[in-house]
């Protein structure tokens, strides 16, 4: 180990001199008169009877008389005294102490010299740092260990006895002293004034040290250690540095649980479950080392049994990613009660992203699923694909053509369709279900598809399945989220719960009255009650007879009901949506939507793929407890 880039004033430099720097120094000497002369460094300093010094009796620092000042070669003690930081110096395989310096018996207290570290510095051992001087020792290359905690025993308490200072941390580095060094000529010496004393004590019968200083070089398992002679243990104090860490990792610690908080607030509180469709999702942020990031999902009901399932993901890591994505599901809930196509979402969604950043890149999919028909009716905006698992466990992922991601402006998205029958799963997901630094995305795919074929049961238990398959664990290095939808299989009793019936309305003024005994009779045969029946049956009059008054044949009257609601549509072939609006007493009409907006429970309308209208009410029916209740009154 060279110490001579720590000091220009290294003994190391000085014998490197020329022979008239040395003669000059030696006249200077010769005339300096009676002054004490000053002993080599590499040789042992004696006391004023000739006899060495013993190794606890070694200087540990030079007065100014002795050193710098002067322009004299300071030793290397000279330099390590001085530093702040920690230093041991070890000689032999066995790490006796050969030097400590003042910073060092600060913290720990003073150790005698010569002994066996281990026996004398239970510090090493509890900082780990006995088996890195082995190391050292055997293989001539440095060791490191980083942000030791330390408690100075020295200041450990105050006066009274509390508790005074708080730990310190140091990161300490064990190097190896190599003989042709200054540092290992002087532990040369050291060893040889330790080998006298050590005789000395023999021969008087004391022995206080037993333990044999084996020679240098003992045992020696590489070729780069042959010369090393002992170990150099240097700590440097980081406590500024670990505790801006702390400041730090909290500061960050504190963003990520707001970014958290954040995103789960403008995510659903409450998954809305429709009346047709089994539906859970699963969503779980990165692990402590990613940032939260941009995925979403929702599902909304849609009136007239129609459900949307909505995911989504903004690009970016964040606040503001949580923030842009917040605004996005705001924006497809608001944009989903027009009932508009998918394909038409997301055309609106695409020209608020470009307003929301233009460097936004956000991907979304949005599907609707119609039961009247069972069909899933979908687009994507650079989304992956969603998955539809068929009840023979088959997999199949739609293949129509996706729309670049949000923001990117003029294209013009498209929808396609896909016809699920009693049985079937589905799943939308984010990337980070499927997405591994080092894999192709594809083999993600194949692996997502693999588990969610044999996968089985509620939603959520395919949601659990399919985040343990895929490897997502607490510490995953992204969010992900996924929403499983399922079209259930029902036995005979809650078959009877979900029932549909439809009419072709034909002819004039007549088919308002075919209408109504239409509707009176199918809603008997399902015993909804009095009450519903002939709120049904007056709501199927109104919208009837608008579609005859303001519409355009073909029409058509669909009547269904589930365990939760009775749905009365009536389509046409004309394109005007109508709209409440307040009838003045004069008026001979409008009057038509206002009725059904009371009855109802909800009402809307609708454009449909062939380019008519669809208007719709929903009336909610009575719960089991609700019927006990009106039978006792």
């Amino acid at each position: 180990m060279n110490l001579t880039r720590w000091s220009a004033r290294l003994p190391g430099g000085q014998r490197r001199a020329s022979a008239s720097a040395k003669a000059a120094v030696a006249a200077a000497t010769a005339t300096a008169g009676p002054a004490a002369p000053r002993t080599s460094p590499a040789e042992p300093e004696t006391a004023a009877g000739g006899e060495p010094l013993s190794a606890a009796e070694l200087p540990t620092q030079h007065s100014d008389s002795d050193g710098f000042g002067s322009h004299d070669q300071p030793t290397v003690h000279d330099v390590l005294a001085h530093l702040p930081a920690l230093v041991a110096v070890s000689y032999g395989p066995g790490h006796r102490i050969g030097y400590l310096n003042r910073a060092y018996t600060d913290v720990f207290g003073p150790r005698p010299t010569g002994v066996p570290a281990h026996q004398v510095m239970p510090e090493l051992e509890e900082l780990g740092l006995l088996p890195l001087m082995d190391q050292a020792f055997r293989t001539g290359r440095p060791r490191t260990v980083k942000a030791r905690k330390v408690t100075h025993p020295s200041r450990a308490s105050t006066t009274n006895g509390a508790a005074a200072e708080r730990p310190r941390f140091y990161t300490f580095v064990c190097a190896p002293v190599r003989d042709n060094e200054d540092l290992g000529l002087q532990l040369e010496a050291l060893a040889a004034d330790h080998r006298q004393e050590r005789d000395q004590h023999e021969q008087s019968g004391r022995g206080l040290l037993r333990t044999s200083l084996a020679p240098f070089g003992h045992p020696r398992r590489t070729t780069r250690a042959d010369d090393v002679c002992g170990v150099l243990v240097f700590g440097a104090e980081v406590t500024d540095q670990v505790l801006a860490t702390e400041r730090l990792r909290e500061s960050e610690r504190r963003h990520r649980e707001a970014a958290v908080t954040l995103q789960r607030s403008l995510l659903p509180q409450k998954l809305e479950q429709p009346d047709d469709l089994r539906v859970a999702v699963t969503y779980q942020p990165g692990g402590p080392d990613a940032a939260v990031g941009g995925d979403w999902y929702d599902v909304i009901t849609l009136g007239g049994g129609r459900t949307a399932l909505v995911i989504g993901d903004v690009m970016g890591r964040g606040m503001r990613a949580a923030a842009v994505m917040g605004q996005l599901r705001t924006a497809v809930r608001a944009y989903a009660r027009l009932d508009l196509p998918p394909h038409e979402i997301l055309q609106l969604l695409d020209v608020l992203a470009a307003e929301i950043d233009p460097t936004l890149i956000a991907t979304c999919l949005y599907a609707v699923y119609d039961p009247s028909e069972q069909l899933l009716t979908y687009s994507s905006a650079g989304h992956l694909p969603l998955m539809i698992r068929e009840p023979d466990g088959s997999v199949t992922r739609p293949d129509d053509p996706c729309g670049p991601p949000l923001g990117t402006g003029g294209w013009l998205h498209t929808s396609a369709n896909v016809a699920l029958v009693t049985g079937a799963t589905g799943v939308l997901y984010t990337d980070g279900l499927v997405e591994r630094r080092g894999q192709d995305i594809d083999e993600g795919l194949d692996g997502l598809a693999g588990t969610f074929a044999g996968a089985t049961g509620h939603p959520e238990v395919i949601c659990a399945r399919l985040l343990r398959a895929m490897g997502v664990t607490p510490d995953h290095d992204d969010d992900v989220a996924a929403l499983v939808f399922q079209l259930p299989e029902r036995d005979a009793d809650s078959a009877e719960l979900f029932r549909s019936a439809s009419l072709d309305l034909l002819g004039g003024a007549e088919a308002v009255s075919s209408a109504r005994a239409f509707t009176s009779g199918v809603l008997a045969s399902w015993r909804l009650g009095e009450e519903l029946l002939d709120l049904g049956v007056l709501a199927v009059s109104e919208l009837v007879s608008n579609s005859f008054t303001h519409g355009h044949p073909p029409m058509r009257l669909r009547l269904r009901r589930t365990d939760r609601r009775l749905t009365v549509e009536v389509t046409d072939a004309d394109d005007h949506l109508p709209r409440r609006r307040r009838a003045e007493p004069v008026d001979e009409s409008g009057r038509g939507i206002a009725i059904i907006a009371t009855i109802a429970s909800s009402w809307g309308t609708r454009r449909t793929p062939d380019g008519g209208k669809a208007v719709w009410c929903d009336f909610l029916l009575p719960t089991p407890r609700q019927t006990v209740r009106q039978r006792s009154v």
